[in-house]
């Protein structure tokens, strides 16, 4: 269970009495102020920390199709509009891929060659990002066939002669592996025609992501993965040491922890969460749960605890192995489910966010949570049954603005705290 902030208190009341504590001004202060900060957001510990030692918590979304959106300007409004209903919640950390291989509106259209209107689209949803005082977690590829990802890099090199077995060859592959250096190179260094400050040097963005959610088929011991990540975290590293570098997994346990696989849903998928987050390069883990999909078939009780022992495994791992900050970059509950309805979700979420400002609250360790995922409007094509439209749906916007102001009333505890030091 998690751990509760008082002995007199439980888990929910602790979350909702911090609620009530808080001023009616001061509330809706909280909610539409974003991050203004012009520095990089660091780690100090286990925490986050901004301005040099500032705590910095946050609650945050994913929107991955941002730079896609905005390949086409008449849509770019899309972007604007999210952004600032985004903000208006509360929101001040987005999750979103600096990535398209191949296909409709490709960022890379093959090795080394880059679609220029698509490169300025990004550079507008960074300034755009800036705009409404939302940082950025940037994701650099896709272990999945949607936008490209792996496959698209070994399809490229089968192209061009090289001998490959399977998509996994692109953790081993040294011309495969170039490819994504390029790629790495290519953005980190790319010179914003918007604002002109290259992304390197940008403090908007607050992370990189070296792939979303790496899997490794033929090994599942992790092994083939960490080599991998020791290499492109000190590439990444080498060209920029402004921004934190995470590795974008969802947490599952490998070979280096046995005992720790007990709360794997079952399976692993050639990680370690353990193993690879202690590489030195990697700043934060992060975590994904998804106990709709993992636990098909079970009911929600089941559900509800994997996703406890979920977290509080992770969490008190990432406290006491890894010693580096965890974000819960990815949860959400799809409308696509038998006996789905905004209730549940919304119960979901608030159960989600009680942990994570729980955790926040008794030790630190955790950062903050992204939701899967935040959509403007008219974006049905885009929906895969987890969207969130804020402003077609009020109890769930209330939901998450309610976290906003629990996770930025503690950043200021702490920040209180912290000056009284």
């Amino acid at each position: 269970m998690t751990k509760v902030p008082s002995p007199r208190m439980s888990p929910t009341q602790g979350y909702a009495r911090g609620l009530f504590n808080i001023p009616l001004v001061l509330v809706i202060i909280l909610v539409v102020a974003g991050t203004t900060s012009g520095s990089f957001v660091k780690t100090r510990d286990t925490q986050f920390v901004v301005d040099g030692s500032s705590p910095f918590l946050f609650n945050g979304f994913n929107s991955y199709w941002m730079m896609h959106v905005a390949a086409e300007p008449s849509e770019r409004h899309k972007v604007s509009d999210t952004f600032r209903e985004a903000a208006a919640a509360g929101l001040t950390v987005c999750r979103t891929w600096a990535f398209s291989d191949g296909g409709d509106r490709a960022l890379q259209i093959s090795p080394g060659a880059y679609n220029e209107p698509v490169f300025q689209a990004l550079d507008f949803v960074i300034s755009e990002a800036k705009k409404y005082g939302i940082r950025l977690i940037l994701s650099l590829s896709n272990n999945y066939k949607d936008f490209g990802g792996r496959s698209q890099y070994v399809n490229w090199a089968r192209g061009a002669g090289v001998p490959v077995n399977g998509d996994d060859d692109f953790y081993t592959n040294q011309v495969i592996k170039g490819y994504y250096m390029n790629h790495v190179k290519r953005v980190l260094t790319r010179m914003n025609t918007v604002n002109g400050v290259a992304y390197k040097d940008d403090p908007t963005i607050m992370a990189w992501e070296l792939m979303n959610e790496p899997r490794c088929q033929i090994d599942y011991s992790g092994k083939t993965l960490n080599g991998w990540v020791e290499e492109m975290a000190s590439y990444v590293k080498s060209i920029d040491s402004n921004h934190l570098l995470e590795i974008g997994m969802e947490g599952f346990y490998g070979d280096s922890n046995p005992d720790r696989k007990q709360y794997n849903p079952g399976y692993q998928v050639g990680t370690d969460f353990i193993a690879n987050n202690l590489v030195k390069e990697i700043d934060f883990a992060t975590i994904h749960a998804y106990p709709d999909i993992w636990l098909s078939g079970k009911d929600d009780n089941s559900q509800m605890g994997f996703m406890q022992r979920w977290m509080t495994s992770h969490w008190t791992d990432s406290r006491t192995i890894l010693k580096k900050p965890m974000v819960f970059s990815e949860f959400g509950k799809s409308s696509k489910d038998a006996g789905y309805s905004i209730n549940a979700r919304d119960s979901f979420l608030n159960a989600i966010y009680m942990n994570i400002y729980n955790f926040a609250r008794s030790g630190g360790g955790i950062g903050g949570g992204l939701v899967w995922q935040i959509m403007g409007e008219g974006m049905e094509s885009y929906d895969d049954g987890y969207s969130i439209v804020l402003n077609q749906n009020p109890s769930t916007k209330a939901v998450i603005a309610r976290q906003s102001t629990q996770m930025k009333a503690l950043e200021r505890t702490m920040n209180t705290r912290s000056n009284r030091v």
